[in-house]
């Protein structure tokens, strides 16, 4: 039993490094321009296009690679760091990041001219997606549930009005 509760604590930490793993391996297609990268984001981009958004993912589009390519690195130092117990609240932070990006990348792949196998590698990049996904999800509404919605909640703090301060007379 107690090895069980150990196994399940020891969860999180595998997932965080299994996807900052995936997020920083993915870094140096993106940063080194690399022709799988041009063709994926190439693609898009004449999606884009055709929609009446040209270059929202060029070089220097809002969707670059370069973008996509930082907030995974971000995503991933963030996962890294709430390894550490003192900053546990990071990891939250960090699979949100993470979740955000590969929602993207999962719909991209289904809903536009890329599909899931741009690359002819199987699907793996597909598949890459999914699971990160996957653990992301996992991360925010089980093995960081509490910390998320601590997150939320100074998120929300941020944009909530101020309450006036009381007049003294």
């Amino acid at each position: 039993m107690i090895l069980r509760t150990r196994l399940l604590g020891l969860l999180p930490h595998g997932l965080a490094l299994f996807m900052s793993a995936v997020f920083l391996d993915s870094l140096r297609f993106k940063f080194t321009d690399h022709p799988n990268t041009q063709e994926i984001f190439g693609r898009l981009d004449g999606w884009a296009a055709s929609l009446g958004l040209p270059g929202l993912f060029a070089h220097t589009g809002l969707f670059s690679q370069y973008v996509v390519g930082s907030v995974e690195f971000v995503a991933s130092v963030l996962l890294l760091a709430g390894l550490l117990p003192r900053l546990r609240h990071l990891q939250a932070a960090g699979a949100l990041a993470g979740l955000l990006v590969m929602s993207g990348a999962v719909n991209f792949h289904l809903f536009t001219p890329l599909g899931v196998d741009p690359n002819n590698d199987g699907g793996g990049l597909f598949v890459a997606a999914c699971v990160n996904l996957a653990a992301a999800i996992l991360m925010l509404t089980v093995f960081r549930r509490r910390e998320f919605a601590i997150l939320i909640q100074r998120v929300a703090a941020i944009f909530a009005p101020l309450k006036p301060a009381a007049v003294r007379s």
